[in-house]
């Protein structure tokens, strides 16, 4: 991996991302009561006029993936066939578990299969706490975490990465779009998609850091009785900050790679923990079942919208979900294009999202299996959320298990470190994109320009978290950045598919890497 001590800023990125973000900060500091208002208004407007596209776009780029993966194209080899990879199947996997769902997991393994079983629509008339509210809870649930967000991650990571390893176009997200826009791409197109793809991915980082930050206080709060609140979270926030800004200066071979590496396997004995200690009958049958469910029913739960009860549940969840995949997606695919070379769309399809997706399916199972049995054997993990928000459902679920001081710092270290791996390959990827760094797909960013965006994500998330106040919870506070970051990025990605899926499936047209090698002999 070389270095670019030198490289300059590319000011058509870093000058106008620093002023908006900064005028964010500064107004959330100010005018706190105007940045939220601003931000509920956009975020409104985004699910009245084009919910429906956030719900059927993910069907999109799932089907996309599929065929990719599926068809003859699915042998097409990223890099040309003499291309070698830089990772092995393990470290490959662990860093896309760990920058897609791997944060995710952790808050909401417990949290949305009770929240949705004990508080389902009420239009849908389902009683709480029953098995049809169960079933519901895990469709839904499943739903949210496992093909349709890595869908979204896929088909921009494979369409970056044939663009960069075999049409030899810059390593810029806006590359996909060079059916449409030529050399233009090169030029202002590029500079104005990378610009939105750089907002959306610096407000859904920051909206990550908010919803874990809030849940390693409360585990703080839980194990040594420090109160949670505004100081504790800055202090949080400032130890992530420093963490993966150190992580992310030492670079993809050492920070990124042990990170993952050490975070997966972490999951993977938490998994076998909760397995082995929990209900495993109950674990096993429950888990089977919601499959069932949750393929039955795939496509009505996709695209639930209320249009005629009016039920304001698909903003505050299915739509948020796709809000914040969609804000990651662009730059996670280029990130996940950056350690592809050397593989076909098969392989990278397969553990892009194959794998983690089915990942997800075991976590939810395991882990949402065995918060429900506990709940309805009187654990009391809901009445826990209700008097201390979400972010303590974890520790108290954890209290049903042996040794719980132990496993609750063990969950806070996993939650740590998942946020430090997620943010340090964001902010590697938005420090490429804001200097010279991103034409490169093997350079590295200067350290003073990461420590720059860690700093900026960090102060949009403290500042969004404080900016709600009174009026809605902090989870939800989180959940409306992550709209407002998602919407412009919806239609991006909607064109970034169609261009990049064009060049593949005329990829004897677009890719030049055999041209070259023949050119050369």
């Amino acid at each position: 991996m070389k270095k670019l001590e030198k490289a300059s800023l590319r000011m058509s990125i870093f000058i106008p991302m620093s002023i908006i973000f900064l005028l964010a900060i500064i107004t959330g500091i100010v005018a706190p009561e105007a940045f939220f208002n601003a931000e509920n208004a956009i975020a409104q407007f985004a699910f009245e006029n084009f919910g429906w596209l956030f719900q059927i776009s993910g069907l999109i780029f799932l089907a996309l993936c599929i065929y990719l993966m599926c068809s003859k194209y699915g042998q097409i080899k990223l890099g040309g066939p003499d291309a070698k990879p830089e990772l092995s199947y393990w470290n490959w996997f662990a860093i896309s578990l760990c920058a897609g769902i791997g944060t995710g997991v952790l808050f909401w393994g417990v949290v949305e299969p009770l929240t949705h079983m004990y508080n389902p629509p009420e239009v849908l008339g389902l009683t709480p706490g029953s098995e049809a509210a169960a079933m519901f809870s895990m469709t839904q649930t499943l739903i949210h975490w496992t093909f349709l967000p890595y869908g979204m991650y896929a088909i921009a990571g494979v369409t970056i990465a044939f663009c960069v390893y075999n049409a030899k176009l810059p390593f810029q997200v806006s590359s996909t779009l060079y059916p449409f826009f030529g050399e233009k791409i090169k030029g202002s197109v590029g500079a104005i998609v990378d610009n939105i793809s750089l907002f959306a991915i610096a407000g859904g980082v920051s909206a990550i850091l908010g919803v874990g930050t809030m849940q390693i206080g409360s585990g703080l709060n839980i194990l040594t009785g420090i109160e949670t609140g505004k100081m504790l979270w800055i202090a949080i926030v400032a130890g992530i900050v420093l963490t993966y800004v150190i992580s992310s200066y030492t670079g993809l071979q050492r920070g990124i790679k042990w990170l993952s590496d050490n975070n997966a396997k972490l999951f993977i004995v938490m998994l076998v923990f909760v397995f082995i200690l929990g209900p495993s009958r109950f674990i096993v049958n429950f888990g089977t079942q919601s499959t069932g469910h949750f393929i039955q029913n795939f496509f009505e739960r996709t695209l639930y919208m209320s249009p005629i009860d009016g039920s304001p549940w698909p903003r505050w969840w299915p739509i948020y979900y796709w809000a914040i995949w969609l804000a990651y997606a662009p730059l996670t695919g280029m990130f996940f294009a950056r350690i592809s070379k050397g593989r076909t769309i098969k392989e990278f399809m397969m553990v892009n999202l194959v794998l983690p997706a089915t990942f997800g399916l075991i976590w939810f199972a395991v882990f949402g299996g065995a918060a429900v049995n506990l709940q309805m054997n009187g654990a009391g993990i809901v009445e826990a959320m209700k008097a201390g928000g979400n972010e303590v459902a974890v520790f108290e679920f954890l209290k049903n298990f042996p040794g719980f001081k132990v496993t609750s710092i063990i969950y806070i270290v996993a939650i740590f470190v998942s946020i430090v791996t997620l943010a340090d390959s964001m902010t590697s990827t938005i420090s490429s994109l804001s200097t010279t760094a991103y034409n490169d797909d093997q350079a590295e960013a200067p350290g003073q320009v990461k420590i720059f965006w860690g700093v900026v994500m960090s102060s949009l998330a403290i500042i969004n978290l404080l900016s709600a106040g009174g009026k809605i919870s902090g989870i939800d506070a989180t959940k409306q950045i992550s709209t407002v970051a998602g919407f412009p990025i919806l239609f991006f990605m909607l064109a970034m598919a169609a261009g990049g899926v064009y060049m593949i499936v005329n990829h004897k047209k677009y890719d030049k890497v055999n041209g070259m090698k023949e050119e050369s002999k």
